[in-house]
């Protein structure tokens, strides 16, 4: 039986790090998502926060990269997941709340597909309501467009600037 080819497709991953070596955590989380998930073909600038939801004295590095992978989303959402692991993140963030962490990845944007799942939504449900994500995501895919709100990047990087 000949099996099906996968199709190639874009995925969108935001990271973060409030601890140890920010920087270097990110670069690591980067060479693994190479070597598990597939390319990174673009990445944006670090862009340093403050903790949003929580109180810690731990500022943040945030980026987005661009990955190009042939995978199932949910063996990637797994992948990622593994890869916190991996690193060393012990606590994930949950109903009560966020915690300081060695790394965060959450997907943000695959294409245009809509997932709604207990455990993996995309695009993420939050993305356009944090400046942490919107910030890198319109650096490096302004015209990519919201499959739910079908509005570019920018669009909506431009009425989050409003609001504030």
């Amino acid at each position: 039986m000949k099996q099906k080819n996968k199709c190639e497709y874009s995925l969108f991953l935001a990271l973060g790090s409030n601890l140890g070596e920010r920087e270097r955590n990110i670069e690591k989380a980067y060479k693994r998502i190479e070597e598990q998930i597939g390319r990174i073909s673009s990445k944006s600038a670090l862009f340093y926060s403050v903790p949003e939801g929580f109180k810690s004295k731990n500022n943040f590095v945030n980026t987005i990269c661009e990955v190009r992978t042939q995978l199932d989303i949910y063996e990637v959402f797994a992948i990622t997941q593994d890869i916190e692991f991996q690193l060393g993140r012990v606590n994930k963030s949950d109903s009560n709340g966020y915690d300081d962490r060695i790394i965060d990845i959450d997907l943000i944007l695959a294409g245009n597909l809509i997932v709604n799942s207990e455990k993996l939504n995309i695009p993420h449900p939050r993305f356009h309501e944090r400046n942490f994500v919107l910030t890198p995501l319109n650096e490096i895919a302004p015209d990519i467009m919201h499959p739910v709100f079908g509005k570019t990047i920018r669009e909506l990087k431009y009425e989050y600037d409003r609001i504030l």
